[in-house]
């Protein structure tokens, strides 16, 4: 099948999944207007043998910092480019950020949509897939150098655990806000039959 035909099928399994789960207080895929540029993403929930977390350290203005923040720490991932399918992108950003290299199709795991001013510097709104990928814990080091991944917002890398996620006080923000909710499931060993809908 030719690739933009799998994309078209993404794109349609995507809007599927927006219209199974609306929140009020937030404007999905499908009801936004036709001239909104939203930010499409793919990133892994990085989970290593003793169950830490993998997140990068993101600062502003990289899209996923909003208006008025200075850093968030995220899974690894990014944009998705024009005509690239979502898991060829998540392949190519996890080996340039982590040096990471998957070859399984990992589980699709969550779905943010978040359409919303001030969300994503330059852009009306974000949507990001994560996929699950289980491996042992190593030293995070991508085929970017640290220049390349400073001029792309990224300041740092960190195991992280699930307590001490749960119990930070600092000003750092996490994405998804209630990130230790949706991880607490996944190293329980929950794993969605279809991704759960995230809010901010």
């Amino acid at each position: 099948m030719p690739a933009d035909a799998r994309y078209g099928e993404y794109e349609q399994y995507m809007r599927r999944l927006a219209a199974r789960s609306r929140r009020p207080d937030h404007l999905y895929l499908s009801e936004t207007a036709a001239t909104a540029r939203l930010r499409r993403a793919v990133r892994a929930v990085i989970l290593a043998d003793d169950d830490r977390v993998l997140l990068c350290r993101f600062s502003f203005p990289h899209p996923a910092v909003p208006t008025g923040a200075t850093v968030v720490w995220a899974a690894p991932g990014g944009g998705i480019e024009p005509g690239e399918l979502p898991l060829a992108a998540l392949r190519r950003d996890l080996h340039e950020e982590t040096g990471l290299v998957i070859d399984d199709d990992p589980p699709h795991v969550w779905h943010q949509e978040v359409a919303a001013p001030g969300q994503a510097d330059g852009y009306d709104g974000v949507i990001n897939d994560y996929f699950l990928v289980r491996t042992t814990c190593f030293v995070p080091r991508g085929a970017l150098s640290d220049d390349e991944l400073a001029a792309e917002h990224i300041s740092g890398m960190q195991w992280w655990r699930h307590a001490d996620i749960a119990g930070y006080g600092g000003t750092d923000l996490f994405s998804p806000r209630d990130i230790v909710t949706p991880l607490a499931a996944l190293i329980a060993g929950d794993i969605p039959g279809t991704p759960v809908m995230l809010g901010l």
